[in-house]
């Protein structure tokens, strides 16, 4: 039987919506030098969130189809291959066992992840895989993961990127420049990115993980906005302490204040260990609540992750069956 509640909420095809972009605006210190966070309080309201958030049965299984289309599916390993890059593509583009489509009442609907990403040298074979789909790349460059390369070279990785088909290039900053405070410094770094990006959209990753206090946090938000990325991201997944709530908190509000004084909508990537989906409804939650429903769309939220959507189909046949599957069941699980 088809669940209408679960039909009426889930998007069933890619909305194109215009979203102008961030140009930037000059480097102004002025405007982050008074930020001081208050680290408790931050971790009080994040701990609150899921405690105060809940949903359940087929509003449930209607936000899951919803995070499907915010993920990021990746692939970042170093025995990467041909076959593993077109396996995660594949899923990418049918990312639902059909079977539970049907019994969600969903088995006309197009349901997509946001975009692929891998590393440059995997771009070819991804934009083969994914050749007659709107599904965007997206490659992480600039000397990923510590990005202690030279800015030329970074600026060089770009470029290579783009022309190989990359619609989205995902940043790393020199962390250095974060904890000595040189947010000019950083500033010029990040705008110099976006500048070889082109068209193509930036994603800036702070890795927050190694980023010793919230402060310093939000001022490399605001540092990395001004500079013209399109969105933020926490992190690249290969740091001890990945995308947390409390930094995700730390990073939304800088964003929603950003919108404020520009007018700019910039977007917000946490990435590196959301497994579950209730992790994913978590966040979903604090987008909700921090950005408003405006955010919640591909264009503007992303999740990175590689095993987060195995767990969103475990709970949907759950959802559909009353039992939870073996893992093995879901293919890139």
């Amino acid at each position: 039987m088809a669940n209408t509640k679960t039909k009426k909420t889930a998007s069933d095809k890619r909305v194109a919506h215009h979203i102008e972009r961030n140009d930037g605006i000059p480097f102004d210190a002025n405007l982050f030098k008074g930020i001081h966070i208050n680290r408790s309080a931050v971790e009080r309201r994040a701990a609150s969130l899921g405690k105060r958030r809940s949903v359940k049965k087929e509003w449930q299984a209607a936000w899951l189809l919803r995070a499907i289309g915010f993920i990021d599916l990746t692939t970042l390993a170093g025995d990467d291959t041909k076959g593993n890059v077109e396996r995660l593509c594949a899923k990418a583009m049918s990312p639902v066992r059909q079977d539970l489509l049907e019994k969600l009442g969903m088995g006309d609907t197009k349901i997509t992840t946001g975009a692929v990403c891998v590393y440059h040298n995997m771009i070819g074979n991804a934009a083969k895989a994914l050749k007659g789909s709107d599904l965007p790349i997206a490659a992480v460059s600039t000397g990923f993961p510590a990005g202690q390369i030279p800015l030329k070279e970074k600026l060089k990785q770009i470029e290579l990127s783009v022309a190989a088909g990359a619609k989205e290039i995902d940043i790393v900053i020199s962390r250095r420049l974060v904890h000595e405070s040189k947010w000019k410094e950083l500033y010029e770094e990040v705008a110099a990115c976006r500048k070889a990006c082109g068209e193509a959209h930036m994603k800036t990753i702070l890795a927050t993980g190694e980023i010793s206090t919230f402060t310093k946090v939000a001022k490399a938000s605001w540092v990395s906005m001004m500079a013209g990325s399109d969105f933020i991201k926490t992190s690249t997944g290969k740091e001890s302490v990945n995308a947390t709530i409390p930094v995700s908190l730390v990073m939304t509000r800088a964003i929603r204040e950003y919108h404020e004084l520009t007018g700019y909508k910039v977007g917000y990537k946490p990435a590196g260990g959301i497994r579950t989906a209730k992790d994913s409804l978590n966040y979903l939650f604090l987008i909700k609540e921090e950005l408003g429903d405006e955010w919640l769309r591909p264009e503007l939220f992303r999740f990175g992750a590689s095993s987060l959507l195995g767990d969103i189909e475990r709970q949907l046949e759950h959802f559909v069956t009353g039992r939870y599957s073996a893992s093995f069941r879901h293919p890139m699980a």
